[in-house]
């Protein structure tokens, strides 16, 4: 019988790919992870995984029984989201990671409401991609992200659509809406590379035909700010980070979800916090 308290040790070496990483995500030492990895390839009678330095893959019998784990996860997450059900458990604390602007416009509000019916918000600042990794760890219960970052092992609730501006310094010549080709010369402020905001950046400059002259870098939307107002250069940004001139023709679009782990859904708490997150 295949112990389910190793398949998610088995799903964190996946989500890692170091036992060294898998072990920090899980709150263990690597040698714990290597022996429960050890036990369940036992338990399965088949080799799970392949080593390549300090990096560790999964073999096809590891991919599959991954694919398994997920399966299982969920309905233990709906299992325990039944049971909290019966227990009619209507005040606690919910765990949420927001990005800045997202916790203006709804995580905020949310908690304000939240706080009169006995349920307690921990938010914690976080880009998409980084609440994405903390929900797969479950450090967090909501993850509030963009919709192409969401997994299958994620059940999603769209929140909001916001377009991309352009930021532009103090007396720059555009007043109405920007072609972005206009700004083919012009130097770029942009955030740091792996967050996906600069990918979106970087496509919709190749769509008009240049890639962007990056000569600054940061994830805060405030020092993108302040970087272009002081005439460092141009930026485009979503519309509630940063308010700045609509974009000429069809702009690039943030869509935003709270996503939570794929069974955990049916939670009275975490029902009543998507709930009101979505009001």
């Amino acid at each position: 019988m295949i112990d389910p308290r190793r398949l998610r040790v088995l799903r964190a070496l996946a989500d890692h790919g170091t036992v060294t990483a898998a072990a920090a995500a899980l709150h263990l030492t690597p040698s714990a992870v290597s022996q429960q990895l050890a036990a369940l390839e036992s338990e399965a009678g088949h080799p799970l995984l392949m080593r390549k330095g300090r990096r560790v893959s999964l073999t096809p019998a590891g991919d599959l029984l991954v694919t398994h784990a997920h399966v299982v996860a969920a309905e233990l997450e709906r299992a325990q989201a039944t049971l909290d059900a019966l227990a009619s458990g209507t005040s606690g604390r919910v765990a949420v990671a927001a990005f800045a602007s997202a916790i203006t416009q709804v995580v905020a509000p949310a908690l304000a409401a939240l706080k009169h019916r006995s349920i307690e918000l921990s938010v914690r600042d976080a880009e998409g991609h980084e609440s994405v990794r903390l929900l797969l760890d479950g450090e967090i219960d909501v993850a509030i992200t963009e919709e192409h970052r969401t997994t299958e092992r994620f059940t999603r609730f769209p929140l909001y659509t916001e377009p991309f501006d352009v930021v532009l310094p103090p007396g720059h010549a555009a007043r109405g809406p920007v072609d972005l080709a206009s700004l083919a010369d012009e130097d770029w402020v942009v955030t740091l590379p792996g967050n996906p905001l600069r990918d979106v950046v970087e496509m919709a400059c190749a769509q008009a035909g240049f890639a962007p002259r990056i000569r600054h870098v940061s994830d805060d939307f405030r020092a993108i700010q302040a970087l272009v107002a002081a005439g460092a250069g141009v930026a485009l940004a979503p519309r509630n980070a940063v308010r700045g001139v609509p974009v000429a023709g069809v702009a690039p679009l943030r869509r935003v979800v709270a996503a939570v782990r794929r069974g955990s859904e049916d939670h009275p708490l975490i029902r009543a916090v998507l709930d009101e997150l979505r009001r």
